[in-house]
């Protein structure tokens, strides 16, 4: 009976399957491991960060934009909002002038019964039946006519300024919307700088000091003495050199690009507009061979960052926030066109 037994496996079997699992498990980890993304470089973060930095500016503009044009429909609707309120009270006023009449006209011989229908309802739908205009003196007549053409004016206003209130609402969307855009590029940026280490940051800080410090010796030896508005405008913009790159800031501490050309111009007694777009237009346009110091400077296409002429082939501008206020090459960006503020 014994022969017909299963004959027992030999414990080699075993461990040789278990070693082939072992082995798999190990060639699967290990190719795991090679399969997960590597951790970018110093110089693939900065030129990450210096792309977001852009789109964000681009938002940013786009932003100030829209700022600008909440504040001007604020002041319009105020001043709309004011016309019709003096527009109603001086309405007011005719239909107690038109009431007098009537009861002057009521104490001397009886209310004309025109002039009781004036005075109990809506008059501007008696003054479309002629009849009814000839049943009156003059000086009424004049009284009625005043109070329609007041009537339409203020409907008029009334319209304009709900107009006007529907425009402010869709601008204070997309304010927020461009601010959002903005905030979150510039926050995607910083959580590629905190994923340096704090060695490759100090490092990239250190490059960046040293650039700057190479442009403004750069602009300092070049550049030749700047006058008139322009010049003081730039003389300004050197006393900021350093301060922090804030998205919507105009100063005194901290600016966006188009902030500290506004602020700079400002100091020299001359008000340019907001945004980098606008600014395109308020002076004349030059090429790059016909810059002075203190013209302004516009790159990319869309026109999204604006800097000072310093000389030398160098520009003043708030760059970005790891940057600050600082000289820069004109060749390190994208150069469209000057401006010679009129």
């Amino acid at each position: 009976m014994a022969s017909h037994r299963r004959p027992k496996q030999p414990t080699r079997t075993r461990v040789t399957v278990l070693t082939a699992t072992a082995a798999a498990a190990v060639a699967l980890s290990a190719h795991g491991a090679s399969a997960a993304p590597a951790q970018p470089s110093k110089d693939e973060v900065k030129a990450k960060v210096d792309a977001l930095y852009e789109e964000a500016e681009q938002a940013t503009e786009k932003f100030n934009g829209a700022k600008e044009h909440q504040e001007k429909l604020e002041k319009e609707i105020g001043q709309l909002q004011d016309q019709v309120a003096r527009g109603q009270d001086e309405l007011n006023q005719l239909r107690t002038t038109l009431g007098s009449m009537a009861s002057a006209q009521y104490r001397t011989g009886g209310m004309d019964q025109s002039v009781a229908l004036f005075l109990s309802g809506d008059p501007e739908t008696y003054l479309d039946k002629a009849s009814t205009l000839e049943q009156l003196s003059g000086k009424q007549v004049e009284a009625v006519q005043k109070i329609q053409a007041k009537q339409r004016s203020l409907a008029q206003q009334r319209q304009e300024a709900s107009g006007k209130l529907a425009d402010l609402d869709a601008t204070r969307k997309e304010l927020g919307e461009k601010k959002k855009a903005s905030q979150d590029k510039l926050a995607e940026a910083q959580a590629l700088l905190n994923s340096l280490t704090a060695q490759e940051r100090a490092s990239l800080k250190d490059e960046d000091t040293r650039a700057s410090r190479g442009a403004s010796d750069r602009a300092d030896l070049g550049n030749v003495k700047a006058s008139g508005r322009a010049g003081a405008a730039l003389a300004a913009a050197k006393t900021k050199l350093g301060s922090a790159y804030v998205s919507g800031a105009t100063g005194p501490s901290a600016y966006d690009c188009s902030g500290l050309t506004q602020w700079a111009y400002k100091q020299a007694g001359v008000s340019i507009t907001r945004t980098t777009y606008t600014q395109a237009n308020d002076g004349t346009r030059i090429g790059q061979s016909q810059l002075q110091p203190g013209d302004l400077v516009f790159f990319y296409s869309d026109l999204h960052h604006v800097a000072l002429y310093a000389g030398n082939g160098m520009v003043l501008h708030a760059s970005n926030p790891r940057g600050g206020v600082k000289y820069e090459a004109i060749g390190n960006m994208p150069f469209q066109f000057g401006v010679r503020v009129g």
